[in-house]
């Protein structure tokens, strides 16, 4: 059977990156659910918290907007997300 979670039991691969980036801005959850807000993504405070915890799935739409509030590409998000968990595919 399929499961939808990492290797670690998390419904995302990106939320460690979301926060790091997050912490580098020096932004709080709740600034950078305002500027999703601005962005057009209807998300909380309560959200951002749950997607950097891995226990929120995140929508494609919303990787193109952290990575538009971020000033990163999309891919960077997911690769560099990928690089952490790479230990557990090798």
């Amino acid at each position: 059977m399929f499961i939808n979670k990492t290797s670690d039991g998390l419904n995302n691969v990106c939320g460690k990156n979301i926060a790091t980036l997050r912490n580098n801005l020096k932004l709080s959850q709740r600034e950078l659910a305002d500027r999703m807000q601005l962005v057009g993504i209807d998300i909380d405070k309560n959200a951002v918290q749950r997607i950097e915890c891995g226990k929120r799935f995140v929508t494609d739409i919303e990787i193109v907007a952290f990575a538009k509030i971020f000033s990163v590409d999309y891919k960077d998000i997911l690769e560099k997300a990928q690089n952490l968990g790479s230990s557990n595919n090798k």
